[in-house]
């Protein structure tokens, strides 16, 4: 990844402070896009760009413009923001529904789209985070489990499209750990879930030079569980 110019969307986060932590190592530059404000320790940094919507194409397309003005090149878009609700279909209303469709495929949409005549131009590579629910959902997952259903389609479609040109794949994890899934599951086996830098390692693979004849692949990264 040495050079290469890595776009994360949901930066700030646990995965995407992970992803940012280990493209760095590799060499890369790393620009980091989230919803929330940038926190301090990214207050002087261009290339971390806090408090944009993704859900709206035109948020996306200025993200992206101002990255490769400051950067000179997008090499890969690794899609990371999105969230997750659990809620039994019974007692979900459908802005919930709508929400998990937004946040979580609609942000890899725009993103992509915004991205793609930078990425083109550098025969890059896209990758998405689905979930492992999109294969096999349980109980009050129906709302999320759907969303990344659709990243799923979404990426298998991309690669077809941009065959020859960009690659696009997904990894499919069960349970990041990280302190708010910690919060939320206490008496879980946390030694059991997928540990951000494991994810992290998967996701540069498939953005790297390494993963070159690998496109529209949909990676199980189930940890333990």
């Amino acid at each position: 990844m040495r050079d290469k110019t890595i776009v994360i969307t949901g930066g700030f986060g646990a995965l995407g402070r992970a992803v940012r932590e280990a493209a760095l190592a590799q060499g890369a530059r790393v620009a980091l896009i989230d919803y929330a404000p940038a926190p301090g320790e990214f207050a002087n940094d261009p290339l971390a760009l806090g408090g944009v919507d993704i859900t709206k194409f035109d948020a996306a397309q200025a993200a992206m413009t101002n990255i490769h003005a400051a950067a000179g090149r997008i090499d890969a878009l690794l899609n990371i923001a999105g969230g997750f609700v659990w809620r039994p279909v019974a007692e979900a209303d459908g802005a919930l529904w709508d929400r998990m469709y937004e946040i979580n495929l609609k942000t890899a949409m725009t993103a992509s789209k915004a991205a793609l005549a930078y990425l083109e131009a550098s025969h890059g590579a896209i990758v998405n985070v689905g979930a492992g629910a999109a294969l096999k959902a349980g109980a009050g997952m129906g709302a999320y489990a759907a969303s990344k259903a659709g990243v799923l389609k979404l990426t298998e479609s991309l690669a077809e499209e941009l065959k020859g040109k960009v690659r696009v794949n997904a990894v499919l994890p069960s349970i990041i750990d990280t302190a708010a899934n910690r919060k939320d599951m206490p008496n879980a086996d946390f030694s059991a879930w997928v540990r951000p830098a494991e994810l992290a390692a998967v996701m540069l693979f498939l953005a790297s030079d390494a993963a070159s004849a690998v496109t529209g692949a949909l990676v199980p990264v189930s940890g333990r569980v």
